[in-house]
């Protein structure tokens, strides 16, 4: 999981508003059998904190759905970009406007993050509709895809009995809520359900899988034709870019601020 200090959200929706400028309109949205599917190689920036920064010549931009409005997607589109929506789906944030509308037995414990906590998602009669609100706000904005953050909570002490089909259950629900919008949806991480969750999901997002070791764990993604996403903090390029390029990886290396600044395999 990741995210950028999340204290900076409100004024970063400040800053980014002032981003777009005028251009042409977005290519109209594509019908759920058309929609947007990323593949294998395609260079992207992920950037979830700081001004934005719409001018990096890549094709893909991974941008934090709350904190742009439409006209930010609109403009990223109009300069050729696809754009993914960052929304966390497993987690509780207390900063986002919808935060008060997520009763109290649902939250558990905290997952590392100021102001986030792990949500029981055994409660898809509750945690179904406010997605499909955030989703709604994904599509509405115009973006092309979705990354639901915080979607592995049963390998982490949550405060609930998660089990792995309690995650299955979630993650194919959410998969399918963005597929009912024309959205491409990415697994994050999870790496252990790939093998279940693969016919479900559009893309990968992946982080430090060269780290821990764990970037052959993703090829089935490529194999598929299917884009991986992937972001390495620690590792220099060196260290990681050959093996990511004879996977099929997009590949990068980031500050886990995931501000501006990037260094591509």
């Amino acid at each position: 999981m990741r995210r950028a200090v999340p204290l900076l959200a409100g004024l970063l929706l400040l800053a980014t508003a002032c981003t777009a400028s005028p251009g042409p309109g977005p290519d109209p949205k594509p019908t759920d059998g058309e929609r947007w599917r990323p593949k294998p190689g395609l260079a992207w920036q992920w950037q979830l904190s700081g001004r934005l920064d719409p001018t990096v010549d890549v094709p893909v931009y991974d941008i934090d759905g709350f904190d742009h409005p439409a006209s930010t997607v609109a403009d990223l589109r109009a300069r050729g970009r696809k754009v993914i929506c960052y929304l966390s789906t497993g987690a509780w944030e207390d900063f986002r406007p919808d935060a008060a509308k997520f009763p109290a037995a649902l939250l558990g414990k905290g997952n590392g993050w100021d102001g986030e906590r792990w949500l029981d998602i055994r409660r898809t009669d509750v945690l179904g509709p406010l997605m499909a609100k955030r989703l709604d706000m994904c599509r509405d904005k115009g973006f092309d895809a979705v990354e639901p953050d915080n979607m592995d909570g049963y390998r982490n002490a949550t405060g609930f009995p998660l089990t792995a089909a309690d995650q299955l259950r979630y993650n194919r629900l959410i998969a399918g809520l963005a597929h009912d919008r024309g959205l491409a949806v990415g697994l994050k991480n999870d790496l252990d359900q790939i093998p279940q969750l693969l016919p479900d999901f559009d893309f990968a997002v992946n982080e430090q899988c060269a780290e821990y070791d764990e970037c052959g764990r993703l090829t089935p993604f490529v194999t598929a034709g299917k884009a991986v996403f992937h972001v390495e903090y620690e590792l220099d390029t060196e260290e990681f870019c050959p093996q990511a390029r004879a996977l099929g990886l997009s590949s990068m290396l980031k500050k886990y601020d995931l501000g501006v600044w990037r260094e591509p395999c």
